[in-house]
């Protein structure tokens, strides 16, 4: 790291200057990160899948002066990208390539060997340590809607972050932890690479979501802790040959990044055995989450309470009023660990904040009289069916119990007379088709509402998935508004 951090000061990049990090989970991508703290740069944190169009508005937004990147990563080929943005994008002035030996750029291995730690050079490292609380990082937002937003974190920031999360589901040295999401996304960051490093744990970086390749790095490295999304943890417990596999060291896994099921919490359970932490956060910083021992009821519905004690989260009514307990409201959050807004976005920040400063997480939700949150829906998430306001979320809750259901995501259809009706896109168990009819009568039986039953039910093999993660909402509600215009 202090190799590189040296050659990254001799080619010129200045404390505060923005760079890229594009690069899958390989430990190149440690290298890049903690050389360019080491320094005082800014790394903007950027995925594989992420494109042309998300790469040059980023380039626009936070003008970077070097991209670390590879030569080809899987079926991607860089260079068409880099054709696309360096004549639009003036303030990039370092291209520096991974594992590409034949690179018209910079090589970041060379820059690695070409690197002395004179004492000179160390003093002059040493003289970059920035401000713990100045910007140490900008990440996409994983947003559904729009290009992403850059979210900047300070060191501080992401120090908190780190500590706690891994207080939280309780990693120590002893740990073994696992890194299947991008390197480049929050989970990776702070519940994997910096909770390893903040706990001297052993780190595995897996460069691939294949349920059989997970399972075989846990049998090979005895992984005992995973961060992940619920839907890769869900393709792993639904192998059919899960049981070939010796998964006997892995003791936790801490899921985020969208709902969990009961049904999967349970799964986890009955296959693997381990023990599941419920996690909530976003970029922005808000962090909640579930203890290792808490029961599954509290698993399968809260997402538990703050991992830092020092940030406030609290549910607030549309004029900033806190709500009762029990009471349906946004979820706002501030604190050491919370961002203080988007980058270069003013006429935006003017509007996310309350104002004794809590950020407005757009999720609605309540506490119980433990100060456990349970999600209740998204803010922007909500079906406006003749004027009322029905949750997404909870529907899905409901409809996730059917037997014959594995997972389901809902969403608005457009209707002419009550503006949206209820569509709930479902993937079955293997061998069964639920039919509308059997979905609505059984949570009749269960005393949905009215309002809570779905009138169409869409039956699909897979769920579309944003770059991060998550079940991406906005391609369903295309789909389902293409289909309803085109009938």
């Amino acid at each position: 790291v202090d190799k590189l951090a040296i050659s990254l000061m001799k080619l010129g990049i200045k404390p505060k200057d923005r760079v890229f990090i594009q690069l899958p989970n390989w430990h190149e991508y440690i290298y890049s990160f903690f050389a360019l703290q080491k320094i005082g740069a800014i790394v903007v944190l950027l995925i594989p899948r992420h494109n042309q169009v998300e790469i040059n508005h980023f380039c626009k937004l936070t003008e970077p002066v070097a991209w670390i990147l590879p030569k080809q990563y899987g079926k991607i080929e860089y260079q068409s990208i880099l054709d696309d943005v360096l004549p639009v994008s003036p303030s990039l002035k370092h291209i520096i390539q991974v594992r590409a030996d034949d690179t018209k750029y910079h090589s970041l291995e060379k820059l690695i060997e070409q690197g002395e730690p004179t004492k000179e050079n160390l003093r002059a490292l040493e003289d970059r340590r920035p401000d713990p609380d100045e910007v140490a990082q900008i990440m996409p937002t994983g947003g559904t809607t729009g290009l992403p937003k850059a979210s900047p974190r300070t060191h501080n920031c992401y120090i908190e972050n780190v500590e706690y999360h891994a207080r939280r589901w309780e990693v120590t040295s002893n740990d073994t932890l696992m890194v299947i999401t991008p390197v480049g996304h929050g989970m990776g960051m702070h519940w994997g690479i910096g909770g390893a490093f903040f706990t001297y744990a052993k780190l595995v970086l897996l460069d691939s979501v294949a349920p059989e390749a997970i399972c075989e790095a846990v049998q090979k490295e005895k992984v005992t802790a995973v961060p992940t999304v619920p839907a890769l943890i869900a393709r792993v417990v639904q192998m059919e040959d899960l049981s070939k596999y010796d998964l006997s060291s892995l003791k936790k896994i801490s899921v985020g990044g969208a709902p969990s099921t009961p049904e999967l919490v349970r799964t986890v359970y009955e296959k693997i055995g381990c023990q599941f932490v419920n996690g909530f956060g976003s970029v922005e910083g808000t962090c909640a989450a579930t203890r290792l021992g808490d029961s599954v009821e509290l698993i399968c519905g809260s997402v538990g309470n703050p991992i830092c004690p020092y940030d406030t989260l609290k549910i607030v009514d549309p004029n900033g009023n806190e709500v009762s307990q029990g009471t349906d409201g946004e979820l706002v959050s501030k604190g050491p660990g919370v961002f203080s807004g988007y980058f270069k976005s003013p006429g935006e920040n003017a509007q996310i904040f309350t104002k004794d400063g809590f950020f407005k997480t757009g999720d609605q939700a309540r506490k119980d009289e433990f100060g456990n949150i349970w999600i209740t829906g998204r803010i922007k998430d909500i079906i406006i069916r003749g004027g009322e306001n029905i949750s997404a979320v909870e529907i899905e809750g409901l409809v996730s119990a059917h037997p014959d259901v594995q997972d389901v995501a809902v969403v608005g259809m457009p209707d002419k007379i009550l503006g949206e009706r209820i569509c709930a896109y479902i993937i079955s168990k293997q061998g069964k088709k639920p039919t509308m009819q059997e979905i609505v009568s059984f949570l009749k039986e269960r005393g949905a509402s009215v309002l809570q039953l779905p009138e169409r039910v869409e039956l699909v093999t897979e769920l579309p998935l944003t770059k991060v993660g998550k079940v991406d909402k906005k391609a369903l509600r295309e789909d389902i508004k293409n289909k309803v215009e085109g009938a």
